[in-house]
């Protein structure tokens, strides 16, 4: 039993290494499992008596963001370079980091015309932002919310210390933050990925296409 118990310790070690942690990967995705049915039922539909497209895009995003409590959908995170497709949850409380990519509460949601932020693990709970140091300059980061596609371009990234809270605040536009632990395997700093916004799909939905 004591080598049995051994050699799957160290089995979840190498998968963890290779890969991500496999126990709270397997529960992460049974909660994006659930979390994306709820996501697909979710509507914020326009006020019908702001005409002008940019103005009713603010107002959605204001009502997605204080309709939404801490561990609910908000919408789905997609990062094609890696190959990550992913429900984003509202907060960034421990509970809601284990269920996917979490919305930093303080910071405006899609269309809101502000800094949208947006944080991940990535050795454990599903690793969404496992490989977001490969990301470039250029990249697509996509955002499935339930008023429509934005599309943001990657601009750049920085590896910055924990304290450093200022990566978060507005600069007098729209762009995407993404934020990890760097090292992988360390909590010692954060990478930062800055991401512009580069188109909108008010046509688009929540729901996957596959």
């Amino acid at each position: 039993m004591l080598l049995s118990a051994g050699a799957l310790a160290l089995a979840d070690a190498a998968l963890t290494v290779a890969w991500k942690e496999p126990v709270t990967a397997l529960l992460q995705g049974m909660r994006q499992n659930d979390l994306e049915n709820r996501l697909e039922r979710l509507s914020i539909p326009a006020p019908p008596a702001i005409r002008d497209p940019r103005e009713r895009l603010a107002a959605q995003a204001r009502s997605l963001g204080a309709g939404r409590k801490e561990g609910q959908p908000v919408g789905r995170l997609e990062l094609a370079r890696l190959g990550v497709e992913e429900v984003v949850v509202q907060g960034t409380s421990t509970v809601s980091l284990r269920k996917g990519p979490a919305h930093y509460g303080r910071t405006g949601m899609p269309g809101s015309g502000r800094t949208v932020a947006i944080a991940g693990h990535r050795t454990t709970h599903g690793a969404p932002f496992a490989e977001i140091d490969d990301l470039e300059r250029g990249d697509r980061i996509s955002l499935h919310m339930p008023y429509g596609r934005f599309d943001y371009a990657v601009e750049g990234s920085r590896i910055v210390s924990p304290r450093e809270t200022g990566v978060l605040r507005g600069v007098g536009r729209e762009r995407l933050v993404l934020t990890a632990c760097h090292p992988k395997w360390s909590a010692d700093k954060r990478i930062v990925v800055f991401a512009r916004l580069a188109g909108v799909d008010t046509r688009s939905s929540t729901r996957r296409s596959s």
